[in-house]
């Protein structure tokens, strides 16, 4: 009795054992699972708020640690762009994009970083690749600067217009279009677009200095309405101000550069330099 009493213990025995086996297969997939989570939590930290020299770092040390991995390739690439290095990004997307599994959203990720390397007839190619199908706030972003750099203006204002309809945000390329037709010379246009993109973020500064050389091209030498720092308002009034110096209506560019330094919280360097200039050369 007390022989089957002992098989049995050691039958339950190998049964505990067995489920504790079970249960730890689970817990080490369910850590795992966890774990790429984390992972994936903090790659996309670093891709988004972490300071960016931090970020190349961190990609960096995983890349070599995992150099087969195109996630981590991704990141360290994403991430030279944010640290204002496209150079060194520029190789990586191009291995990137010449993988098997590379996707379209590689290529035009490929063509951004040549085209911030000056390099248009390549990125243009590059472009190319991209089926039509695959149309993107970032793809047509690119075709209307590709587009304005060779100057096919319709081409360009088709492209703007389609990109920003693809996105929620589109300040930065409706800043991007109005100063596409200040350089064409439609002030008015330009304009337009500038206190668009403002509507949609306020705190734009380059949409900012950008309507006021607008309103400046068009001898309107009074600052806009909208949302601005007294830092801003200075600097804003300094860009009016070579505005209409450079138009020749110099007694306002002075007027408007003496309260620009009034206007600065601090000592603005720049707009007393071009006081001096403009003293020295008895304007």
């Amino acid at each position: 009795m007390r022989h089957t009493v002992r098989v049995a213990l050691c039958l339950a025995g190998l049964g505990l054992l067995s489920a504790c086996g079970g249960r730890d297969a689970d817990a080490s997939r369910a850590l795992q699972s966890m774990s790429l989570v984390d992972e994936t939590n903090l790659n996309d930290l670093m891709l988004t708020v972490a300071d960016p020299a931090e970020a190349v770092s961190y990609f960096r040390r995983a890349v070599e640690e995992y150099p087969d991995r195109l996630d981590l390739q991704r990141g360290l690439a994403r991430s030279l762009i944010r640290a204002g290095q496209p150079t060194e990004a520029v190789g990586l997307w191009a291995g990137i994009a010449a993988r098997r599994e590379a996707t379209n959203e590689d290529r035009v990720a490929h063509a951004d970083a040549l085209i911030r390397t000056n390099q248009w007839g390549e990125a243009e190619a590059v472009l190319a690749t991209v089926p039509p199908t695959f149309e993107t706030f970032e793809r047509y972003r690119l075709e209307a600067m590709i587009a304005d750099s060779k100057q096919q203006w319709d081409r360009a204002d088709s492209f703007y217009e389609t990109a920003a309809g693809l996105t929620t945000r589109p300040a930065s390329v409706l800043n991007n279009w109005g100063f596409s037709k200040l350089t064409r010379g439609d002030a008015r246009g330009a304009e337009r677009l500038f206190v668009e993109a403002l509507r949609y973020d306020p705190h734009l500064f380059a949409a900012k200095n950008n309507l006021v050389m607008a309103r400046g091209a068009q001898r309107n030498y009074t600052l806009p309405l909208v949302q601005m720092t007294q830092t801003e308002r200075a600097q804003l009034l300094h860009t009016l101000a070579i505005a209409a110096i450079k138009q020749d209506d110099v007694i306002t560019g002075r007027s408007l550069l003496e309260e620009a330094v009034e206007t600065h919280p601090q000592h603005f360097d720049v707009a007393v330099r071009a006081l001096r200039a403009l003293d020295t050369g008895g304007g």
